[in-house]
């Protein structure tokens, strides 16, 4: 079968991960016609626009995408495009798996956990209001006649949106997520016991999709809870569903169990179209040097083809790259058991050793 996909290479180290997965991919055969499109730094040189309407236009069209990072200033300048991303074209639901990985340097074993995280509301929607601003004095005034906690004359504000609409839909994907793959809990993750509006709607909404779904069992944590408790014994989790906010950090967490980063995959899924992108960020200060690790887009691609239905050629893929990292010869540095190991190869070579083993068992 053919696919027509649009690549985002991205910016910073984005190119070489997107390359890197190609060339894994085409090691399988896969009939792929990319539509190169741009995003962030490089399509705002083009195009003087960081998501340009072309880029939308592509994906929309296409309903898959593979993409690179892109990067998000701190503090200050443009918005994050991936949540532009995300909230523009209704992705509402990003799944982030963390899975052990023989050959890592993981201190934790069998680790298969799923992060489900609403990608559209929370304060991620982007709702944010100036300190000092009048129309952000105008609110606060409004909140404090008719609340009893008041808020600080000056401050910035940040709006928490939780609707039952979005939250019953993400409930919903978790529960079939785990029910197409025979996993038997899903975790709701929440703040409900302070704030009892927001997340307590998330959590109801919850509570009510879990009762059709009697074949897997429903459960509810405290999103500090869950933080411990991950680090004392993550085996005991399987699928976690949460707001957005919470989904973002408790993502980062997993993969640190497994490895960092490096090896986090991740897919922002709406019910038309997808995208698929490592969690890690552009890492400008390694561009061009042909050394990081690209095994969470290689990852992400797996994701996509399973999306595609090309479940056998996802399975190889995603063997190939563990043996190779089991084998740990062909592996980047940070894959060493010593960072500085002169023996440790760069992005391309790592990508190569993977295709080579895809090649070498057909």
């Amino acid at each position: 079968m053919s696919y027509k996909i649009t690549l985002i290479p991205g910016d910073g180290i984005g190119p070489e991960v997107t390359d890197a997965a190609r060339l894994c991919l085409e090691a399988l055969d896969i009939d792929i016609k990319w539509e190169v499109a741009l995003a962030g730094e490089p399509a705002l040189k083009k195009y003087g626009n960081l998501l340009p309407s072309q880029t939308l236009d592509s994906i929309k069209r296409n309903k898959i995408a593979l993409k690179g990072p892109i990067t998000t200033p701190v503090g200050g300048g443009f918005r994050s495009i991936n949540v532009a991303l995300r909230q523009g074209l209704d992705l509402y639901a990003c799944l982030r798996p963390a899975r052990y990985i023989e050959g890592t340097k993981s201190k934790y074993k069998d680790v298969d956990i799923i992060v489900i995280r609403e990608n559209s509301e929370d304060l991620y929607a982007g709702v944010e209001l100036k300190d000092n601003d009048p129309r952000t004095q105008d609110i606060i005034n409004r909140i404090n006649d008719i609340s009893e906690k008041k808020i600080k004359q000056g401050s910035a504000l940040s709006l928490k949106p939780i609707s039952e609409f979005a939250s019953r839909r993400i409930s919903r994907f978790a529960f079939e997520l785990a029910r197409a793959q025979k996993r038997k809990k899903v975790f709701c993750v929440h703040k409900a016991n302070i704030m009892k509006y927001t997340d307590g709607l998330f959590l109801k909404t919850f509570r009510e999709v879990a009762a059709d779904y009697r074949d897997i069992e429903a459960a509810d944590i405290i999103v500090d809870n869950l933080s411990m408790q991950l680090v004392i014994n993550p085996n005991q989790f399987n699928v976690l569903v949460l707001p957005n906010l919470y989904g973002d950090i408790i993502s980062d967490l997993c993969a640190g169990l497994v490895g960092g980063l490096g090896l986090a995959a991740g897919a922002n899924i709406g019910d038309n179209i997808a995208i698929f992108e490592p969690v890690h960020g552009s890492a400008p200060k390694y561009t061009g040097k042909n050394k990081v690790n690209p095994t969470a887009t290689i990852r992400s691609a797996v994701l996509m083809l399973k999306h595609l239905g090309e479940v056998k050629k996802a399975k190889i893929l995603e063997e190939a790259v563990f043996a190779v990292i089991k084998e740990g010869r062909s592996v980047t540095y940070d894959l060493k058991p010593n960072r500085d190991d002169p023996t440790a190869v760069g992005t391309k070579e790592y990508a190569q050793a993977i295709a080579a083993k895809i090649k070498k068992g057909k």
